[in-house]
Order: structure tokens, then sequence, then C-alpha cells
């Protein structure tokens, strides 16, 4: 619900932008969508538990984690984070969306480092070659975003599902609709009085808030087919591995540069460019930021512990 015109809360929060290479200036890949105080991980690169804590968010809230691909700096920091979770002695269900292999991959692992865990972590594999829904409950559907990358991978869409209209109290009271209608007319039912006479919705409500959306392309090539699904979206994030000036290696890893994702953003009339999954050869980040605002001037640079509202 929304309360006094003001919308709830839907955030992403940065716990790292770096790519495979380790450097003290970034962490591996990893961020926190928070939308209404529920947190859905997207990636979980090496360190992210630590990253979790110093952005002051609650283990007790994630229940849901994304994971776009098997390369180990989007991945590796799930064995900890796990262990982390059994230590303070969970009981809540752990769902965990990937790509075939990772629950064969991370299954043997637990069950020696976690022989008695307190919780049951849950595997979910998805279809990497079609968009398809992975997850929805009553606030969110969420939506893979097949990628092209040296191995299988997809991007996340985050989508939230439209609220019901809001009630103009003095009108329902005006024309002194039951208690037991209100639910209907939130949902765009018109009223019909006892005398019969038909109450425009418009007349009752207002519309709520339009929905927000978030997409998450990790990494990939220089990939403009994600363009239609992404059209739009409040806040898109676009690896941005290279610098132009390096667009033969990137094509020669399945990596994008700052100026592609810019590109992408531009074509998909997006809000706002997010771009991160900067390369260690980089010192200066802001070059990255320079190469893609000068083609789709609403580009934000993540960066660590930087959160970003939808």
């Amino acid at each position: 619900m929304y309360l006094c015109g003001i919308m709830e809360k839907f955030d992403v929060h940065i716990l790292g932008c770096g790519s495979a290479l380790p450097t003290t200036r970034h962490s591996s890949s990893s961020q926190v969508v928070n939308l209404r105080d529920k947190l859905y991980m997207i990636d979980c690169g090496e360190g992210t538990q630590l990253q979790f804590r110093k952005a002051k968010l609650k283990f007790s809230r994630l229940n849901h984690i994304f994971i776009s691909h098997l390369h180990g700096d989007h991945c590796f920091g799930l064995l900890g984070l796990i262990s982390t979770l059994n230590l303070l002695g969970r009981t809540a269900e752990l769902h965990i969306y990937s790509p075939k292999g990772l629950e064969e991959l991370l299954k043997p692992m637990l069950s020696f480092f976690c022989r008695q865990i307190t919780f049951e972590v849950c595997f979910h594999e998805f279809d990497t070659k079609k968009a398809d829904v992975i997850y929805e409950d009553r606030s969110l559907v969420v939506s893979s975003i097949p990628l092209k990358h040296r191995m299988p991978c997809c991007g996340f869409l985050f989508a939230e599902k439209q609220l019901p209209n809001h009630i103009k109290r003095d009108m329902v009271d005006f024309y002194k609709v039951p208690v037991f209608e209100l639910n209907r007319i939130k949902n765009g039912a018109d009223y019909i009085t006892p005398e019969g006479e038909t109450i425009p919705n418009s007349i009752l409500t207002t519309p709520s808030e339009s929905p927000r959306k978030y997409a998450y392309c990790s990494d990939t090539i220089y990939h403009p087919v994600i363009v239609e699904q992404v059209k739009g979206v409040d806040l898109l994030f676009h690896e941005s591995t290279f610098l132009t000036g390096e667009i033969g290696r990137a094509k020669e890893t399945f990596h994008s540069t700052a100026a592609q994702a810019a590109h992408i953003a531009r074509m998909a009339e997006v809000k706002r460019l997010l771009i991160g999954h900067f390369s260690a050869r980089y010192e200066d980040d802001s070059l990255f930021y320079d190469e893609a605002a000068a083609i789709f001037p609403d580009t934000i640079l993540a960066k660590e512990m930087l959160c970003i509202p939808v």
C-alpha cells in the first residue's frame, strides 16, 4: 500500500561492482534489491556477506538469491553466506535461482561444511535461452533476460506489480459505499447503489502510481536483442567492463564497453543507466562515466555501498 502519497521502498544496493580480478578498489559482483523491506540478492561474489553487513542490511529479510551465471566472481560468496546464515540459526528456507549446474556444485560443499544446517536451501534452475518468469509474489515479478556470454548467462528484470487504486474518502462517504465494497472498488470495479445507479470507478478512486522496473544485465557482449525486454525501465544496470579503446578485448571475452552499455540504454529509452563490473586494468572509474554519459547523459557510476532508489 502507499501512505500519504509516498511510494514504498524500491532500492538497489551495490555491494560489489568489480569484475573477475579482485582489487582493493572494488568488491566482486553483488547487488541487493530492497522492495518494501524484502531483500532479493543478485549475484554473490566472494566477500558478499561482509559487504552485506557493511550496508547494514538484515540477513533475516533475505530469502531469494538470483545468480546470473556460474563464473566465480558471481557466485564464490554463496558458501560463506549460507554458512553464516546457518551459524545465525536461520530456519526459513533460502531460495537460489540459477542456470543449471549450481546445485550439483554447491551441495557437496554444503554437506561437508554445513553438516547440521538448520534450514533448507532450495535450488531453482532456469533456462538461459529464453525469457521467462522465474519468481513471483504479491508485489513483484522477476523475469530472466537471456544474455550472450562465454557460458550460459541471464540478467533479471524486477517488475513491481500494479497496486490497487486509491480510495477518494470524501466520494465514498458521499455515496455511502459499504465497507465490504471497498476492495472491489480499489481493484477497478464501479459501485452500484441500492437504487441501481452506477457510480463510475473514476469518481471513487485515483490511480495508484505506475509500477517501477529494474533491469540487471550481467556479463554480456553487446547484445541489442535485449532492448525490447528492458524498454522503458526506470533503472538499467548494464555491465561496462571495458572502455572503447579495448573494444577488441571486450568482444573476445564477451563483455561490453561503457559506450555500448549507453547505446543499449538509449535504444531502450530507459530512464537511468547504472554501469559497473569494471575491469581491474583501469584505475580511474570516471573514464567509464565520461564515455557512457557522452551517449546517455542520465548515467550513474556504480560504487560499493551506493544505494539507488528505483
